[in-house]
């Protein structure tokens, strides 16, 4: 069931700063989660978190959300994305998303200096729009299977 406090207000904040504490949390873990911003070292790494937030679709589609878009309609989740596809890099690509359509939201925290080299590959975008063409596609372009024509061909 979707809430759309994934996305907007106090909710999506406290969930961003969830995962900053548990990273923070597993890094410095002789701290007390109530006093553990009090250490200076603690405070610092806390601050220097980076969190990614993560969106998968029922089509198998997901997507990274570099910044909510402030639309007015609130009919869908719209979004800047981040973009794998180095050709998507150089603009703002800004996604829409029938909110029933989400089937799950990540929340993920990591410091700079341990970010992983492979980031997730986020499949919103492909590397080749070949990659997953309709079955009619492929059949069109595969020779050895015969094309259906209408009643005028």
């Amino acid at each position: 069931m979707f809430d759309y406090d994934w996305f907007h207000g106090t909710a999506y904040r406290q969930q961003q700063e969830e995962a900053r504490m548990r990273c923070t949390l597993t890094h410095f873990p002789d701290l007390d989660r109530d006093t553990a911003l009090q250490n200076a070292d603690a405070r610092r790494f806390f601050a220097e978190l980076e969190v990614r937030r993560l969106v998968y679709l029922r089509d198998g589609f997901s997507y990274e959300i570099r910044q909510l878009a402030e639309l007015p309609s609130k009919s869908h989740c719209a979004f800047e994305c981040e973009p794998v596809d180095e050709h998507y890099k150089v603009g703002a690509f800004v996604v829409s998303v029938p909110f029933d359509e989400i089937v799950r939201v990540e929340v993920y925290a990591v410091h700079p200096s341990e970010k992983p080299e492979d980031s997730p590959q986020i499949t919103g975008f492909r590397s080749r729009p070949d990659e997953h063409m309709h079955h009619e596609e492929a059949m069109a372009q595969d020779h050895t299977h015969p094309v259906a024509e209408g009643p005028d061909e």
